[in-house]
């Protein structure tokens, strides 16, 4: 696994991402706003897939990129506050609007077909949110897009333009 970035600050959180094309979408995002990319073991790829590296173009050496081997292994090492935490589910009983994000804030996301582990959302049912869908013909929206949108939702009070 790499080692955590000296840099610290809000964090995008992917558990056990599964399609490379969306990790790449999201480390692009992550260059683009500043976040520290975490990715927690097993991933669905090998991160020298070409994929990977194609969604995330000539970005990817930028990405501030923090591997571990599990979940424990994160918490372990970065032993984050309840109130850094914000773990996303299309099930979440509060809007993703609701929150004030602390500038040091863990944003999670669980993998494409599945979501975050159930022991993941046990541990932090308190810190579930969700993503507003006003049409019901749909359930949630692709992994990349939901990263993104909750990365600007939550660096809207931060951010001046």
């Amino acid at each position: 696994m790499s080692a955590p970035s000296s840099k610290r600050g809000m964090a995008m959180v992917l558990v056990h991402p599964e399609i490379p094309g969306n990790t790449g979408a999201v480390g692009r995002t992550c260059v683009a706003l500043d976040l520290e990319l975490i990715l927690i073991h097993p991933l669905g790829f090998e991160i020298s897939d070409k994929r990977v590296k194609r969604s995330g173009l000539d970005y990817w050496q930028h990405i501030r990129l923090t591997e571990f081997a599990s979940w424990d292994d994160f918490i372990a090492a970065r032993a984050p506050r309840d109130d850094q935490l914000f773990l996303f589910e299309e099930y979440g009983s509060r809007s993703f609007y609701e929150p004030t994000y602390p500038d040091d804030a863990y944003l999670v996301f669980g993998r494409e077909t599945k979501g975050l582990p159930k022991e993941i959302v046990k541990a932090h049912e308190t810190r579930l949110f969700h993503l507003p869908m006003r049409s019901d013909k749909i359930r949630s929206l692709n992994l990349a897009n939901t990263a993104t949108a909750v990365a600007y939702q939550a660096l809207r009070g931060q951010y001046c333009g």
